[in-house]
C-alpha cells in the first residue's frame, strides 16, 4: 500500500520506503505535458539566485543525488522534480522520481542542455526540485529538543553558516533560530556547503523581544560568544539545551545580542590571534557544550599499547 501525506498547495512528500517501478520512458511521454519549460526555468534561475523571491515563494531548489533524496527522506514538500532521463544515471535517484511520481509530485523531464542550464556544478547530475521550506513557529518548539539551539541574526558567508548547520546535525542540535529576516539557510550555497544537514535541523523566524519573552518563559539560558567574554568556553558550565548565540563576522555580537545573554564566553587564543572564522568559532562552542553532556568528567590516562 503506497501511503504519502497531503501538503501546502496541493503537493505531496513521499511516505513510503517501497513503491512499484516502472519503466522511466513510459513517464517520459507525459513529463513535458501542459508544462511550459522556459518558463519554469526561469522560475528555477530566480529561487537560486534571489533571497526575496525565495522568501516570497516559501521554497527553493535543490540540485544533485544527495540533496535530492535528503529532501525525500525528510518529508520535504516537494514541488516539482526536474530531470533529465540521459543525465540521471544513479539508480537510486531514478527509483525515487518514479516513486515520486506515483504519489503525485509533478516531474518534468527536460533535454541535457535544458538540465545544463539549471545546474551549477561542472558535472550535471540530471535531478532537480523545487521544494517547499520548513519553518517552526517559535512557540511550538520542545525547549528540551536537542543539544543546543543555535541564534544568529546575520552571517555574511554561506560556507559558515552551511559549517554551522553541518555541526550543530553533527554534535545534536536541535536547529537554528534566525532573528529577522537577515539570513537565508535555503540559498543554494548554504544548501551546497551544509552537506545534506538542512534537512534535518529545524528553522524559526523570530525577533529579539519576542525571543527573550519565550527564552524567559521556558527558563532556558541565553550564552553568547565573544572575544571579550568573562568566562573561558572550557571553564564555562553549559546548562542543558542552551541557545547559543552567534555575533556577524565582521562586528560580534551587537547591543540586543548582549543584552538578550545571561552569560558570555571566550575561545581562549594564543596572543596575537585576532579572531576566528566564524563557521570555527561556532563549531568549538557546540563541541564543548556536547562534551560536558556526554562525555565523563575525567578520561583515563591516555598510555601507548
Amino acid at each position: 500500500m503506497i501511503r504519502y501525506r497531503q501538503c501546502p498547495k496541493n503537493h505531496h512528500t513521499l511516505a513510503s520506503s517501497w513503491m512499484p517501478l516502472w519503466s522511466m520512458a513510459q513517464d517520459n511521454q507525459r513529463g513535458r505535458h501542459s508544462i511550459d519549460v522556459p518558463t519554469l526555468l526561469r522560475d528555477v534561475a530566480e529561487l537560486q539566485k534571489s533571497f526575496a523571491y525565495r522568501k516570497k515563494r516559501r521554497a527553493f531548489v535543490v540540485e544533485g543525488v544527495r540533496n535530492f533524496v535528503h529532501a525525500v527522506d525528510h518529508g520535504f514538500c516537494l514541488e516539482k522534480i526536474l530531470y533529465s532521463d540521459r543525465l540521471l544515471t544513479a539508480p537510486i535517484a531514478r527509483k525515487l522520481v518514479r516513486r515520486c511520481r506515483r504519489s503525485g509530485v509533478r516531474a518534468v523531464k527536460l533535454t541535457p542542455e535544458e538540465y545544463r542550464s539549471l545546474s551549477d556544478t561542472s558535472r550535471a547530475s540530471g535531478v532537480a526540485a523545487i521544494v517547499r521550506q520548513k519553518w517552526a513557529p517559535l512557540e511550538q518548539i520542545s525547549v528540551d529538543q536537542g543539544l543546543c539551539w543555535v541564534v544568529v541574526e546575520k552571517v555574511r558567508s554561506p560556507g559558515n553558516l552551511g559549517t554551522l548547520i553541518r555541526t550543530s546535525q553533527a554534535v545534536g542540535g536541535a536547529g537554528f533560530i534566525f532573528v529577522h529576516a537577515c539570513t537565508d539557510p535555503y540559498s543554494p550555497a548554504v544548501v551546497r556547503s551544509a552537506m545534506g544537514a538542512v534537512y534535518s535541523q529545524t528553522f524559526i523566524r523570530s525577533d529579539w523581544a519576542s525571543l527573550r519573552r519565550w527564552a524567559a518563559e521556558q527558563q532556558r539560558a541565553v550564552i553568547g560568544a565573544t572575544p571579550d567574554g568573562p568566562a573561558d568556553l572550557h571553564s564555562f558550565a553549559f546548562p542543558k539545551a542552551p541557545l547559543l548565540v552567534f555575533g556577524e563576522e565582521r562586528t560580534g555580537l551587537n547591543e540586543s545580542q548582549r543584552s538578550t545573554c545571561c552569560g558570555l564566553v571566550s575561545i581562549p587564543m594564543q596572543s596575537g590571534t585576532d579572531s576566528l572564522n566564524l563557521g570555527v568559532a561556532g563549531s568549538l562552542v557546540m563541541y564543548e557544550v556536547y562534551r560536558q553532556q556526554n562525555l565523563p568528567e575525567k578520561l583515563p590516562d591516555w598510555r601507548p599499547a
